[in-house]
Parts: C-alpha cells; sequence; structure tokens
C-alpha cells in the first residue's frame, strides 16, 4: 500500500477527530450525531496513522509530497 495523504493532511484529520472527542466529552452532541461525526473521526483517525486514504484512489488524488532527488 502506498501513501497518498501528506503531513499536513494527515495533522488536520487527526485535529479533526480530537475536535469531534473534545466535544463528544463535552456534551456539545450527542444522539445520532456524535455516532456519525464519532464513525468520521475513527476513520480520520486510521487513515491518518496508516497514511493512505482509500477514497483518494479511485479520484487519482494525492496530497503527499513527492521526492526530487
Amino acid at each position: 500500500m502506498t501513501t497518498n495523504m501528506g503531513l499536513l493532511d494527515r495533522l488536520l484529520r487527526t485535529l479533526a477527530a480530537i475536535g469531534v472527542g473534545i466535544l463528544y466529552a463535552t456534551g456539545a452532541i450527542g444522539g445520532p450525531t456524535a455516532l456519525v461525526l464519532g464513525v468520521v473521526a475513527v476513520a480520520f483517525l486510521l487513515t491518518s496513522f496508516v497514511g493512505t486514504c482509500p477514497l483518494y484512489w479511485p479520484l487519482g488524488l494525492s496530497t503527499r509530497r513527492e521526492n526530487r532527488a
């Protein structure tokens, strides 16, 4: 599996997931909204740690900077 996510993309996804966790912990979100955002946050964390977003492949996207040596 090749990585297709750059550092900024991974950082923003991690921060968004942390933000959802904070909203849930403070009680700002609940019910179905919390469930949907929780699933998205988990997906963001997984793709951030792996460095690969499966949705980028069919679209031919990559936010990763290529090494130019």
